[in-house]
């Protein structure tokens, strides 16, 4: 059915408007990655300060093969030298799409 990463970011107390508007300044970046098929930015609102970057593939091949484009290394060139970044850490999750469901009437 698919496949899904989803970054999350450790985010600084104060820090999270500036991820945002370095999101949005990269806005349509991955959109024409073949298997794309999904973004998302998801801003904490209890228990977390961490940000989820989210991603939705058609196939773990596709998400691969986005990783070692020269979109990707575009796209992730242009990040902030080091202390100045709105992110304090990363880390990677990936899980396949076993079961979902969609509203078609929205």
């Amino acid at each position: 059915m698919g496949f899904v990463a989803i970054n999350v970011l450790s985010v600084p107390e104060g820090a999270g408007a500036t991820l945002e508007q370095r999101f949005a300044g990269r806005a349509g970046m991955v959109d024409s990655a073949p298997g794309f098929e999904r973004f998302e930015l998801l801003r904490p609102v209890a228990g977390t300060e961490d940000y989820l970057v989210v991603t939705h593939w058609a196939s773990e091949n596709d998400y691969r093969a986005w990783l070692d484009s020269r979109s990707f290394a575009a796209g992730h060139a242009s990040a902030p030298a080091a202390g100045s970044s709105a992110a304090t850490g990363s880390e990677i999750w990936t899980f396949e799409v076993v079961q979902g469901s969609s509203r078609t009437d929205a």
